[in-house]
């Protein structure tokens, strides 16, 4: 039987928005990178924001409302601070840390935040940012629960090629390097989420994309977004509301065009998502309709006619739907190495750094320097980790209608939002990543450990991890969509 109408899917939620600059200040300590040779950032390319949404049951308004932040940040590897950007959010929101969602951008050109820098040049100003980070994200969230009303989401998915896969075999190297492997079809996907009041207005955009924001790296000096930024300021120059950017399961995909120290090419990059973004918002009819067989019209042609209809009755009530909350999987640790190893590592490659250093060769002295970068952010996560044999990984799984909106922590290949959409194609999944302290690393595919790629390096979760996330994930989606 042909298919008579093609639902637009659709969320009815209580919803609140608020955005906050939480632009660090010049001077910060900022290098992410190990092949960097500066401490200080130099100044600001585009500011960082914050935006902080609540959503809530349409049904049940007296219920507390789940608190989702999506910010400009590379992440949080100490739990104290991650912690205490949580604790704000609850503060101003008045919610429990179960109902708070804080994921990250990633960009790699905001700073580095983290206690054991506090010493090095710009550290100073990393606890003072932190704070006025929290202050920022606790006004935010009163703000956003004390707007919320009722408002339809809808969604559509487009495709933008600016990411590629970045596990690229060098042969004169003999080895995986982190870059631009044209050999491997990347996930394109752009899922975009618009958001409108009941008078139709647009509030906001949502864009879920999955590319690491690395378009800026060692040579940048620069507090940047990345492409984000770009993309934002398309979006927002194109429609009525605010642009909110959720970064996708980016694990192994990263920008095609990036490394570069040029803001210029952050910017073009952020472009080209942006011209997707509002390509898949295009497509998009008016809020609250579903596109539906009007019939036959006998012209030179006998023409089927389709047209954007209201969606009433059970539809919208199937569109209400509310539901989920968060959750934990126990993944088993790899053998860790200890902190007298690491520190042994990090001596021996700072001696190789002052010799190189010593006789000009800058090339050897920003490698080893790097090396002893790698040695040292490892013992930084052995002092943060939960004790025992496994990691308590969080997640998040909110059902808002004919969407799910997930969330995990680490960085998981992207292979799992791949693999929840098919799954349950019949759902949009809104999927971000990077919620929570940073200290575990990647999840990659089972059948990439042992291989020598970068992302097997630094992580702290044994091989087979990220396949239980999906499973542990899907379960609860099936559970929600029942």
């Amino acid at each position: 039987m042909a298919m008579t109408t093609e639902n637009t899917p659709m969320s009815r939620v209580q919803f609140g928005l608020a955005r906050r600059d939480i632009t660090p200040p010049i001077g910060i300590y900022h290098p992410l990178w190990g092949a960097a040779r500066h401490h200080q950032a130099t100044g600001i390319h585009r500011s960082l924001t914050a935006e902080i949404m609540a959503f809530g049951d349409v049904a049940d308004q007296n219920a507390k409302p789940f608190i989702r932040v999506q910010m400009d940040a590379c992440g949080f590897v100490d739990p104290e601070y991650f912690e205490a950007l949580v604790h704000a959010v609850c503060e101003g929101a008045d919610v429990l840390p179960t109902q708070v969602m804080l994921a990250v951008s990633h960009t790699h050109a905001a700073c580095f935040p983290v206690k054991n820098r506090i010493g090095l040049p710009g550290g100073d100003l990393i606890a003072p940012y932190i704070r006025e980070i929290a202050d920022q994200l606790c006004g935010g969230a009163q703000e956003a629960v004390e707007g919320m009303q009722e408002v339809v989401i809808a969604y559509a998915t487009g495709r933008c090629n600016m990411a590629g896969n970045r596990d690229y075999w060098d042969e004169e190297y003999n080895g995986f390097t982190c870059g631009y492997n044209p050999g491997v079809q990347a996930d394109d996907t752009v899922v975009v989420a618009r958001v409108t009041d009941r008078k139709g207005k647009c509030i906001c955009n949502v864009v879920n994309y999955a590319c690491h924001p690395t378009t800026l790296a060692w040579e940048n000096t620069l507090i940047s977004p990345d492409f984000v930024g770009a993309m934002r300021e398309v979006v927002e120059r194109e429609t009525d509301g605010l642009c909110v950017f959720a970064q996708g399961a980016c694990g192994d995909l990263g920008p095609r065009d990036g490394f570069v120290g040029h803001t210029q090419v952050a910017d073009r990059n952020g472009r080209q998502l942006g011209y997707a973004a509002l390509s898949a918002l295009a497509s998009l009819g008016a809020p609250e309709t579903d596109f539906r067989y009007q019939g036959a019209v006998v012209s030179g042609a006998t023409l089927g006619t389709w047209a954007h209809v209201e969606a009433t009755g059970v539809r919208m009530t199937t569109v209400s739907q509310f539901g989920g909350g968060t959750f934990t999987v126990d993944l088993p640790y790899i053998d860790l190495p200890t902190v007298e190893e690491l520190n042994t590592r990090i001596d021996a490659w700072r001696e190789k750094q002052q010799e190189a250093d010593e006789k000009g060769d800058t090339i050897a002295a920003r490698d080893a320097g790097a090396q002893a970068e790698r040695a040292f952010r490892w013992a930084g996560k052995l002092v943060d980790l939960p004790k025992g044999d496994t990691y308590p990984m969080a997640f998040s799984v909110l059902r808002m209608g004919d969407a799910v909106w997930v969330t995990t922590g680490g960085e998981p290949y992207n292979f799992i939002q791949q693999a929840l959409r098919a799954r349950f194609p019949e759902v949009a999944i809104v999927f971000s990543p990077l919620v929570g302290a940073m200290n575990v690393g990647y999840l990659l595919l089972e059948d990439c450990y042992g291989k020598g790629l970068y992302q097997e390096q630094p992580s702290v979760l044994a091989q087979g991890c990220l396949e239980a996330l999906i499973e542990a994930v899907a379960k609860k989606i099936a559970d929600v969509i029942s």
